[in-house]
């Protein structure tokens, strides 16, 4: 196993982990009802579509990470781990961008694709929402070694942000035809 990174401090990381949570939740949840009305020279849909890639990289980087703990190769697992974080928190900036810039898009399509897509996305939303501390508790854990509390929290973890990671490249592959 890995060296601790971090002295253990659960009272600190507690919270400054539930408060840029939650910072990051009302940022998402403020700056996505504002539309700025800016020309930028060009067209600001290049943000999902980096959002699509981050989150498709971040899924494969997840994977990679699993395979690299199963065999046992921690040092390889956590720099897995530090890219989809880092990657995460570039995600995070051009999804406020996107939002900041685009504003919203309807879906237009009917029928049974409407009815995926909508599966998709009230799923996706709500799970991208509450999985940051989940990820960020995890991580801490890590690097504090604290391998059991890690592991606890990775079953839990791992998946629904894999889940959010993939479906949000869905939610971008379906809602792309219809931006303006």
């Amino acid at each position: 196993m890995l060296q601790p990174y971090l002295q253990k401090n659960d009272k600190l990381a507690s919270r400054l982990i539930i408060a840029f949570s939650l910072i990051v939740f009302t940022a998402v949840v403020v700056l996505g009802r504002i539309k700025l009305d800016v020309d930028l020279g060009f067209d600001v849909h290049v943000f999902a579509t980096a959002n699509a890639f981050i989150n498709g990289t971040v899924a494969i980087l997840l994977i990679a990470a699993l395979w690299a703990v199963k065999r046992k190769q921690y040092a390889l697992h956590r720099n897995f781990m530090m890219a989809a974080l880092l990657l995460s928190v570039v995600f995070l900036l051009s999804y406020i961008a996107h939002h900041l810039l685009a504003g919203e898009t309807s879906f237009g399509g009917s029928g049974t694709l409407k009815t995926i897509y909508y599966v998709i996305l009230f799923t996706h939303i709500p799970l991208a929402g509450l999985i940051l501390p989940f990820i960020l508790f995890t991580a801490y854990r890590a690097l504090i070694s604290e391998w059991p509390a890690h592991k606890k929290l990775a079953k839990i973890t791992w998946p629904i942000w894999f889940y959010v990671a993939v479906t949000g490249v869905l939610v971008y592959w379906l809602i792309s035809p219809y931006y303006q």
